[in-house]
């Protein structure tokens, strides 16, 4: 068992958790250490977007667009974290993606665990990734600018008001994948694609916040 600390998160390798949340120090230079990040804007830098605070709350300012993401892939894993969108805000915007193969883009392909005020919770399979459930909840859009869609809406609404934080478990493990958000089984989502990937914070315009963040690596 070997643990390692990659900027942002503890990593366990071996499939036993150890210790509790720990962020690391931003660098000088604004990088994080096992991480990266894209951006629509040309010439943006990561402390353009992304700023730890002190005790440890990642603040993402949302703009520009795009995401921060590991530079190792993942295929099987537990990853929690706590994020929460500042009081007051209205329309909030972010998602924890999974399994990213492919090119770099504001949408690549990928599994989406939705933060999105009103909709955390759902999963978006984007440009083809592939995923299965019940027909009741799973819509499929085969044509869009992201390539082909598939929306598997949340079983239940467990997010909490904005400014109070979200506890969030997302259990990636072969062609399963859970939701687990205060304590509630949010969503499960079957038939998905086993592929190793990297894992994504967004920035998607809106102020948002994460700390706590931990990966089980199975």
């Amino acid at each position: 068992m070997k643990l390692i600390v990659a900027g942002l998160m503890v990593l366990v390798v071996g499939g036993t958790a150890l210790g509790g949340g720990l962020l690391t120090a931003q660098q000088a230079d604004g990088e994080f250490a096992g991480w990266k990040t894209f951006h629509e804007k040309a010439g943006a830098k990561t402390s353009d977007v992304w700023r730890l605070q002190p005790g440890g709350v990642l603040v993402c300012k949302g703009q520009p667009r795009g995401y921060l993401y590991t530079e190792a892939a993942y295929s099987n894993f537990v990853l929690r974290l706590e994020w929460r969108y500042p009081a007051g805000t209205k329309a909030g915007k972010g998602g924890a993606l999974v399994r990213m193969t492919g090119e770099h883009s504001i949408w690549p392909r990928c599994l989406e665990c939705q933060l999105n005020q009103g909709a955390a919770g759902d999963f978006w399979a984007i440009r083809g990734y592939e995923v299965a459930g019940p027909a009741d909840r799973l819509k499929l859009t085969p044509q869009s600018a992201f390539g082909t869609l598939r929306h598997l809406k949340r079983l239940a609404d467990a997010e909490k008001p904005a400014g109070e934080w979200n506890v969030h478990e997302a259990v990636v493990d072969g062609p399963t994948i859970t939701q687990t958000l205060n304590g509630v089984l949010v969503n499960r989502a079957t038939g998905c694609e086993v592929v190793a990937g990297k894992i994504l914070l967004t920035a998607e315009g809106t102020e948002i916040h994460f700390r706590n963040i931990r990966l089980e690596v199975k």
